[in-house]
């Protein structure tokens, strides 16, 4: 599949070893957006070479924007004391960044805090349907953290649910008329017509004025499962750590390039490349 017209493109196939990434493909590059768990994270925690990459990229001039699934109350945390310019949470309910002029988190909501109510009562529903036919699964343990979406643990505090208990979900939500996306550990809803890419997008123009595609050229994304894929289809630079491949036949829109190793190992693999490949 070709996205636009610009120097680079994706075959359906995608999934290039990093090692094939070259000069001209960071050429001009603004800045790296990446997903949190099982892409930044190693079964649950964060490594030293990732957060070590983090700085590392950060040093070099580039725009560090998380992408996450996670809560709220994750994202004011990696807002003020990671070395990151915002942070996408809940799956583009909100972004978070840190004015350090005012010395003030910033915080942007996709809806406001009526709605957000509303949608908390809709989604209390929601949940109360899912415990009930779906049995193995749990409410996330960040759910108390949470403002704008449900969370539903499938296998991060759980044994693994299964496949079929993980689709029996997505119906529930469908069915209400929720949004929802798969991620490596959660299936995340929520009620608003947002998702990753496009709050990912705004935050791009509104802080720093970066139009859609000069985002889609100049950033690379990271990321490691089928609630990513808005993000992978968006961005012509495109990277799944190692993991990814074990959702690449549950998902249309695949990275352009993976790396040969998993988790935060992956994405520790991925800034190396960068930094190796930026003008010195």
């Amino acid at each position: 599949m070709t996205v636009g017209t610009s120097r680079r493109t994706r075959p359906r196939s995608g999934l290039r070893p990093l090692e094939r990434l070259t000069k001209r493909d960071v050429e001009g590059l603004w800045g790296v957006l990446f997903d949190i768990d099982d892409t930044l994270t190693t079964r649950g925690r964060l490594p030293a070479c990732a957060y070590s990459a983090l700085w590392a990229l950060k040093e070099s001039g580039l725009r560090l924007i998380p992408i996450t699934g996670r809560p709220a109350g994750w994202c004011d945390h990696m807002a003020r004391m990671w070395p990151v310019d915002a942070v996408v949470g809940e799956n583009g309910a909100f972004y978070f960044f840190y004015d350090a002029q005012a010395g003030k988190l910033r915080k942007r909501y996709l809806a406001d805090e009526d709605q957000r109510r509303e949608n908390r009562r809709r989604l209390r529903a929601v949940w109360e349907e899912i415990r009930t036919r779906v049995p193995g699964v749990a409410l996330a343990s960040d759910q108390h953290y949470r403002e704008a979406d449900l969370a539903v643990d499938y296998c991060e505090d759980v044994p693994h649910a299964g496949w079929e208990a993980v689709e029996e979900i997505v119906g529930i939500f469908r069915a209400h008329g929720a949004h929802c996306k798969v991620s490596s550990i959660h299936v995340n809803g929520w009620f608003g017509d947002y998702d990753k890419r496009r709050t990912a997008q705004l935050l791009a123009r509104e802080l720093f004025g970066i139009p859609e595609e000069v985002l889609r050229r100049r950033a690379v994304f990271c990321g490691d499962s089928p609630n990513d894929e808005p993000m992978f289809a968006a961005f012509e630079l495109s990277v799944g750590v190692a993991n990814v491949t074990r959702f690449a036949s549950r998902m249309e829109h695949l990275p352009a390039f993976v790396t040969s190793s998993a988790g935060g190992e992956g994405f520790a693999e991925l800034a190396q490349k960068i930094l190796s490949l930026l003008p010195s």
